[in-house]
């Protein structure tokens, strides 16, 4: 049963006695042998005990004592009494009061005060002792405290003993002293039982440790134990634990098989594992196929949280109703998760209305329920209703947390109230609720996005010196910030400091900087930087490669561009269709129109799918040389075999038709083609072909153009009817006029 590979978790206690209790310090600091020895001042009037007082008429006075000093003082009155006669329940209630204080050196005073008086201290008290150790995180106390008692007072922990300690260093995740006491137990030869399995095995399950933990549960019969309803309900929840619901219901199996019945607690734990992964109908399927079993307020609850979870809120609402018929009652996580489901799918008002479902049936809503609301109103940009919310959250006495403020804190940034932000960044800082890496990081964006980059960058400092977890997020915005503003030195210096804070950069923090470098005509120094990344074990991914590949292309150095788009493949990162579009405009920009056209041949051979990014620049290129054939024929296989041509698709072909680049007629099909699909011609251009209309007496055709392009871009009827006004007595030139100015109020767009 060695626990060298063990890693456990937090895991419940076997025993009732230990309790969680609120510590606090000792009040007073006097020795307790001495107060002992101290004559009482106090009268017999101050405790209501008759003379001749019973042991048990003490201990009910004692326990009805405010606290320990006042239990101490009437110890000392009544120890000092001639009939006074000691009784083990005395001691462990006094224990009891000075360990829930939290005075660990008082305990020990009075363990020495028992011992001293010759009286017998058996295991019971030790576990007093033990209570306090795990309370007071005195965990590396308790294998001493063992010594102590086998030493000093002749007591020999039992397996019982054994396993408290256990469970409580398991719950309390102390792996190294859990393996400690048990290594002692072994050597003791303490013999354990059921409970000790279970715990054990709770600590490898939680640790998903899963084959030790049934290697344990198969070394039990070695001790002649036979696993329990809690040995394989432990061990299914350690698999659902580490989503593996297989594993767990294959443990159901065995359970079964060796003549465990399956009881409510170990049906809900597989229920729950199958809701937890979204197989509903298996969860029903299971309920209905388990003979006895009647579902409980666990099943319904678990078989909710699994609906909302999958998306099915609708089913999850009907299910809350069919509960309610039947007299259960829903927890404050099910709520949460009907809550959190209405609020993914945008139905905040449905969402509110669970909440005052939930308030009306005395389930308090807790930090979780007002976070998910207040989170979802900040993003559909409701920040004056969550700041209502939040407030209502105070009222009630649920404290706002870090996730509370950091909702709020986004959505100001995001509706542009960032004063109000700053505003209430101070104010959290004010109520003692310390900000955390997202706190900083949403201000620190938000900051950067306005361009006040010293209170970015004080902002970051504030956020170093206060012991804040550091995030890559924060740096990476900060050196892009800094770049976007061309302070790329700056940025370098945040980039060095980095490391030296223990801040791990990632592919995103190089990028950025190769990216700033680029633009500011430093790509040696990208390149280097790139190397870095490489040494540093981070693969340059594409966007990597086409941030140096943009900047080739654009000093026309294409036989560098080409060697990154080798180096690229080399290195295993499979150019995509924006690469070669990079490349490929490269090209047409650098004039090898034709090379640029057979790569894009090339890449249609690959099997990529060619977007308007890569057929655009020839298509731009081919129009500027009057090749407007090729270009149109380009523009045809894009429709046939690529994405669709956009707006600046046709306006290229727009452009080079109405510039001499084809015959009049093919020019005034197109513009009708164009302003079928909703898209309006440039006005420049569409002025040129209204001159060649006009030059060849076709008057006619410029109108029913005219006409259609106000048609597409609604012009009003005032408008309209001017420039019919001005066709009508044939002033071109005005009417032509009038509607340039129109469109370009209405859409300034330019190509």
């Amino acid at each position: 049963m060695a626990l060298s590979s063990l890693h456990c978790h937090p895991l419940p206690l076997p025993y009732t006695i230990i309790t969680q209790r609120h510590t606090a310090p000792f009040p007073f600091s006097f020795s307790l042998s001495s107060t002992f020895r101290l004559s009482s001042s106090t009268s017999a009037t101050h405790h209501p005990l008759p003379p001749d007082f019973s042991p048990s008429q003490l201990l009910d006075l004692l326990r009805r004592q405010p606290d320990e000093s006042s239990a101490l003082r009437l110890f000392q009155w009544a120890s000092a009494q001639p009939n006074y006669s000691a009784h083990p329940s005395v001691f462990h209630e006094l224990l009891r009061q000075l360990a829930r204080a939290g005075s660990v050196d008082s305990m020990l005073s009075l363990l020495r005060q028992m011992h001293s008086s010759q009286f017998p201290v058996d295991e019971s008290t030790f576990l007093i002792f033990l209570e306090t150790y795990a309370n007071s995180e005195l965990h590396s106390e308790i294998n001493p405290l063992i010594h102590l008692m086998e030493r000093d007072f002749a007591v020999k922990p039992d397996t019982r003993f054994y396993n408290v300690g256990l469970s409580l260093l398991v719950q309390t995740n102390k792996l190294k002293l859990v393996e400690t006491l048990h290594s002692k137990m072994v050597a003791d030869a303490i013999q354990p039982d059921v409970s000790t399995f279970n715990i054990l095995i709770r600590a490898l399950s939680k640790a998903h440790q899963l084959r030790p933990a049934i290697l344990m549960l198969e070394d039990m019969p070695n001790y002649g134990l036979r696993p329990d309803e809690k040995t394989f309900t432990t061990l299914m929840q350690g698999f659902i634990e580490a989503a593996d619901v297989d594993g767990a219901l294959r443990i159901k199996e065995l359970m079964v098989e060796s003549g465990c019945a399956l009881t409510s607690v170990s049906v809900n734990v597989l229920v729950n594992g199958l809701c937890k992964e979204g197989r509903i109908e298996e969860a029903l399927r299971f309920i209905y196929e388990e003979e006895g079993f009647c579902p409980d307020q666990v099943t319904f609850n678990a078989l909710v949280n699994g609906l909302c979870r999958t998306g099915h809120i609708k089913q999850g609402l009907e299910m809350m109703d069919f509960m309610l018929e039947k007299g259960f009652e829903l927890d404050v996580y099910t709520y949460n998760s009907l809550i959190s489901g209405l609020c993914k799918l945008g139905e905040i008002d449905e969402a509110e209305e669970i909440l005052h479902h939930m308030i009306s049936r005395d389930c308090e809503p807790n930090t979780v329920t007002y976070n998910t609301l207040i989170g979802t109103l900040c993003k559909e940009n409701h920040v004056e209703a969550a700041t209502e919310l939040a407030r209502v959250l105070t009222s009630k006495g649920v404290l706002p947390d870090v996730c509370t403020f950091n909702s709020l804190i986004r959505g100001l940034c995001l509706t542009s109230n960032r004063e109000i932000a700053m505003e209430l960044f101070g104010e959290m800082k004010e109520k003692g609720c310390e900000p955390d890496q997202f706190t900083y990081s949403i201000l620190i964006e938000s900051l950067c996005l306005e361009r006040r980059l010293k209170e970015a960058l004080t902002l970051l400092k504030e956020m170093e010196s206060s012991g804040c977890a550091r995030n890559v997020v924060v740096y990476n915005t900060l050196i892009d910030g800094l770049c976007k503003n061309n302070r790329v030195g700056e940025a370098e210096d945040i980039f060095d400091q980095m490391e030296m804070l223990g801040v791990s950069k990632s592919s995103v923090t190089y990028n950025t900087l190769i990216n700033g470098l680029c633009k500011s005509k430093r790509v040696e120094e990208a390149a280097q930087l790139m190397d870095q990344m490489i040494m540093e074990g981070l693969k340059p991914d594409k966007f990597t490669y086409t941030t140096m590949l943009k900047y080739f292309c654009q000093q026309g150095d294409i036989k560098k561009a080409a060697d990154i788009v080798q180096n690229m493949t080399l290195n295993g990162c499979e150019p995509d269709i924006v690469t070669y579009g990079t490349l490929i405009g490269g090209l047409c920009k650098a004039g090898r129109v034709d090379v640029a056209s057979k790569l894009l041949r090339s890449v249609q051979m690959k099997g990529l799918v060619l977007t308007p990014q890569a057929y655009n620049p020839v298509i731009q290129a081919l129009c500027k040389r009057k090749r407007t054939k090729e270009a149109m024929r380009l523009f045809r296989e894009m429709m046939e075999k690529g994405d669709p041509p956009d707006v600046i698709t046709y306006k290229i072909v727009f452009r080079g038709l109405c510039n001499g680049g084809g015959s009049i007629q093919e020019a005034v099909d197109f513009t009708v083609e164009m302003l079928e699909k909703g898209i309006l011609p440039e006005f420049p251009s569409f002025g040129f072909l209204a001159e060649g209309l006009c030059s060849l007496s076709m008057e006619d055709t410029l109108i029913q153009l005219i006409n259609m392009v106000m048609e597409k871009a609604k012009l009003s009827q005032a408008e309209t009817s001017i420039i019919r006004g001005f066709l009508k007595i044939q002033k071109f030139n005005d009417a032509l006029a009038n509607l340039g100015a129109i469109l370009d109020r209405k859409r300034p767009r330019r190509f």
